[in-house]
């Protein structure tokens, strides 16, 4: 394509693109960000109080009859209070982070540098964040470089107690060890918007009742994936009147 000019990505994640390559084909690169901060942090929230509340099981007691039959439904688990940490505190790890803090938990992250934060817990090793919460969300960045980086050892250290919330990239997780945790009780829960070969998700994931599993819809409301199809129309309408870009990765 050697007259290519702009790709510009639908979405704030660009991992599948190949900036290198565009760079050295004078390509620019344009992604989606900000815009879906919102929807992404309130899907991450209420994956954590539907697992923890147990809001699937409960739906489905109301509509089997049980209730009405007279049948207890089991107590769950208390959500407030509890400590949270946040793995990757950029612009969503960040609006997450301010949503969890209102629900009077104690805030922890793990993040490339320390920053500036209401007094919350910076940890520089990731295992030693597992470790030190009940809550672990991530919401890292794709690509080689994050592959894997909530590890086996991450994810030991959570505990039969904790929860994982994943709404970054499948690949940042390894999943067979995140499978294997939750299938020995040795992870209490997830929730899960993101899989490593969606849109087929591991069968072993169906079988779990300790996990809530979305269809990769961190950012699909109807507002704000048309603001993302604006930004991008703004992107390439710069592009080819000669303007600086708006939301440029390269």
């Amino acid at each position: 394509m050697p007259k290519l000019g702009v790709i510009a990505n639908y979405g704030v994640g660009y991992d599948a693109i190949d900036v290198g390559a565009a760079d050295a084909a004078g390509v620019r690169v344009t992604n989606t960000p900000d815009v879906l901060n919102d929807d992404v942090a309130d899907l991450a929230a209420a994956m954590l109080l539907m697992q923890q509340r147990r809001m699937r099981q409960g739906d489905a007691h109301v509509r089997s009859g049980a209730w009405a039959g007279g049948e207890e439904f089991p107590l769950n688990r208390k959500v407030s209070g509890r400590r949270a940490g946040i793995m990757g505190l950029g612009r969503i790890g960040r609006d997450i982070a301010d949503r969890l803090a209102a629900f009077k938990m104690e805030m922890h992250y793990h993040s490339r540098s320390e920053k500036e934060t209401p007094g919350w817990r910076y940890h520089a090793d990731p295992v030693d964040l597992a470790a030190s919460v009940d809550y672990l969300v991530v919401a890292l960045v794709g690509g080689p470089e994050t592959e894997n980086y909530v590890s086996r050892e991450v994810i030991e250290a959570l505990g039969p107690d904790g929860v994982l919330i994943n709404i970054s990239r499948g690949s940042t997780v390894d999943e067979g060890a995140l499978l294997d945790a939750l299938e020995a009780g040795r992870l209490g829960g997830a929730g899960l918007d993101v899989f490593r070969d969606e849109p087929r998700v591991d069968s072993r994931f169906h079988a779990l009742e300790n996990v809530v599993l979305q269809p990769h819809q961190g950012s699909g409301t109807q507002e704000t994936r048309a603001a993302m199809g604006k930004l991008q129309r703004d992107n390439i309408a710069a592009f080819l009147d000669g303007r600086d870009l708006l939301t440029p990765v390269n």
